[in-house]
C-alpha cells in the first residue's frame, strides 16, 4: 500500500472541498447572511489545516494500483462528508453533528434523503451548500481531480473504475484527463441548459439553480417543505422530468451522439431497457392511478411520469405523495428504487446494465438445463462479457443482497412498521431518497435514532460506490498486500 500517495491525494480531496466552500460563502454574503458565510470561513481554515499533515509525509512513488485506488475513493467520500457537515453545524442551523452528517452524506451521494423537517428554514447559503453538495457528487469529485491534476499517469484509471458507477467501465479518450474533462463539459452544459429552462417557466433565479443541482446529480434535495409540488405547475413537472430521465443516461451515450455516433448510441442495449421500463412503469402507474384524478389522463400522465422519472433515476424530487397510491403503483416505484439508472450515470441502484445482465444469465441457465451441451454466451451491446466481468456482477449481487438484509436488521432496532424500515433501507442504500411510511414523499428520517441515521448513513455510501471500495477498507489484505 502506498501510504504517503493515498495521504497525498486524500490532502488534495480536501483542499477542492475548500476551494468549493467559497461558493455558498459567496451566497451567504449576497444575502446578507453573514453568520453563514463565518461558518464557511470556519470551515475551510479547519479542513486547509487538516489537509497540511500531508506535508510531512511526501510520497516517493506516485504509482496507484487498485488497492489504492478504491482506499482512496473511500476515504474521500467519509472525510468529505465528516467536514462537509461542520457549516451545519456551527452555524446552528442542524446543531447535531450526527443529524448535519446524515444530511451531507445524503447530499454527496445524491441520495436525497433529509432529517430536515423545515427545508425553508434554512438560509440561502446553507440551502445552496446542501444543493450543491449534490451536483458536485452527482459526477464525483475525484473525477474532477483527475481532470485537473495528473495524478499517477494512466494508473489513474483504478480511481475512475473506483467511483464511477456501473459494472463496465471504459475511457472516452486514450488520456483519462481529457476524459474527465469532457464528462464535465457535458455535465455542465445539461445544468445549464436546465436553469435556463427552469427560468422560462418562472421559477425564481436561485430555485432554478438549486433544483437543476438537484436534478443534474439525481438528489433530490429541494429547498421548499413540499418539493417541486410546490411550484404547483405542469411545464416545470415535465422539464424536470425529462432532465431527470436525461441525467439517468450514461454519459458515455451522449459523447456518442455529440462525437456524431448518433447510431451507435441508439444500438445501446442498456439506453433501450432504460427507455423501455421508463415507457412501461409509466404506462402501468398511469391506468392505476387514473380513477383517482377523476379520470383526467394528462393530470394523472403527469404525476406518474414525474415519480416514475424520479424514482429509476433515484432523484426523489415529488410533486405527489405517492404513499396514498393503489398498492400496484407503489410495488412497481419500489421495484424501480431497486433498478435504478443506467450505469456510467449520476443515478444510483443496481443500474439497468445489471438487471439486463442477471436476466440474461438466467435465461441462458434455464436453456442450459433444457440443452445441457449448448453454450449460451451473455453479451451486452453485441459484445460477449468476460467471465471475470460476469464474476463481479454475481459477487456485487451476493454482498447488494447481504448487506441489504444487515441494514434492514439493525434498523429494525428502531421498532418502525415494517414499510418505513425496508423502504429506508432500500431508499438509502440506492440512493433514492423517499421510501414509504414514515419517510415517504411527504415524511423524512428525522424520527431515526442516532444509530440508525449512521448505519443509514453508510447504507447511502456502500450505495453510491458500489459496495466494493467502502468493504475494502475493512480487509486486512488490502492494507498489507497487494492484488
Amino acid at each position: 500500500m502506498n501510504y504517503r500517495m493515498v495521504l497525498n491525494t486524500l490532502a488534495v480531496v480536501l483542499r477542492i472541498e475548500a476551494a468549493l466552500l467559497v461558493l455558498p460563502a459567496c451566497v451567504s454574503l449576497i444575502y446578507g447572511e453573514y453568520g453563514g458565510a463565518w461558518s464557511f470561513a470556519l470551515t475551510v481554515v479547519i479542513i486547509l489545516a487538516a489537509s497540511l499533515v500531508s506535508l510531512l509525509f511526501k510520497p516517493k512513488s506516485k504509482v496507484i494500483y487498485a488497492r489504492e485506488g478504491f482506499v482512496i475513493v473511500a476515504l474521500s467520500w467519509a472525510l468529505m462528508s465528516a467536514f462537509g457537515a461542520l457549516p451545519f453545524c456551527i452555524s446552528g442551523e442542524i446543531p447535531s453533528y450526527t443529524d448535519a452528517f446524515f444530511e451531507t452524506v445524503s447530499g454527496f451521494t445524491t441520495t436525497g434523503a433529509s432529517i430536515l423537517t423545515d427545508v425553508e428554514a434554512l438560509s440561502h447559503g446553507m440551502a445552496f451548500w446542501r444543493s450543491f453538495t449534490h451536483w458536485v457528487g452527482g459526477m464525483g469529485v475525484l473525477v474532477f481531480v483527475l481532470m485537473i491534476m495528473p495524478l499517477a499517469g494512466d494508473r489513474s484509471i483504478h480511481i475512475m473504475r473506483a467511483e464511477v458507477p456501473g459494472p463496465t467501465k471504459s475511457k472516452l479518450m486514450p488520456k483519462l484527463g481529457h476524459s474527465a474533462a469532457i464528462l464535465y463539459v457535458m455535465y455542465i452544459a445539461l445544468t445549464v441548459v436546465e436553469v435556463i429552462f427552469l427560468l422560462c417557466g418562472g421559477m425564481p433565479l436561485f430555485d432554478s439553480i438549486v433544483h437543476a443541482f438537484g436534478t443534474a446529480g439525481t438528489g433530490g434535495f429541494s429547498i421548499k417543505n413540499t418539493s417541486i409540488a410546490y411550484y404547483d405547475s405542469a411545464y416545470i413537472d415535465a422539464v424536470i422530468t425529462v432532465f431527470m430521465a436525461l441525467f439517468g443516461i450514461n454519459f458515455g451515450v451522449f459523447f456518442l451522439i455529440i462525437t456524431g455516433r448518433i447510431k451507435e448510441a441508439l444500438r445501446s442495449d442498456e439506453l433501450r431497457w432504460y427507455i423501455g421500463i421508463i415507457l412501461a412503469a409509466i404506462t402501468v402507474v398511469t391506468a392505476d392511478i387514473l380513477p383517482m384524478y377523476g379520470g383526467d389522463l394528462l393530470k394523472a400522465l403527469r404525476f406518474s411520469s414525474f415519480q416514475v422519472s424520479s424514482i429509476i433515476t433515484t432523484t426523489g424530487y415529488v410533486t405527489a405523495n405517492y404513499d396514498t397510491w393503489p398498492m400496484l403503483s407503489k410495488t412497481v416505484l419500489v421495484l424501480l428504487m431497486f433498478i435504478g439508472a443506467c450505469a456510467g450515470s449520476t443515478g444510483g441502484g443496481m443500474k439497468v446494465s445489471r438487471v439486463m445482465i442477471y436476466l440474461r444469465r438466467a435465461a441462458h441457465g434455464i436453456r442450459g438445463l433444457v440443452s445441457p451441451r449448448e453454450t449460451h454466451a451473455v453479451t451486452l451491446d453485441g459484445k460477449v462479457l468476460s467471465e471475470r466481468t460476469l464474476k463481479t456482477v454475481d459477487l456485487y449481487l451476493i454482498a447488494y443482497v447481504f448487506a441489504l438484509s444487515v441494514s434492514v436488521l439493525l434498523v429494525s432496532i428502531d421498532n418502525f412498521d415494517f414499510e418505513s424500515t425496508v423502504t429506508s433501507v432500500i431508499a438509502c442504500f440506492n440512493n433514492v431518497g423517499p421510501g414509504l411510511g414514515i419517510c415517504g414523499a411527504t415524511g423524512n428520517f428525522a424520527a431515526f435514532s442516532d444509530f440508525s441515521k449512521y448505519v443509514l448513513s453508510a447504507d447511502m455510501l456502500l450505495g453510491r460506490l458500489e459496495l466494493f471500495p467502502m468493504l475494502m477498507l475493512f480487509s486486512v489484505r488490502v492494507w498489507k498486500r497487494g492484488f
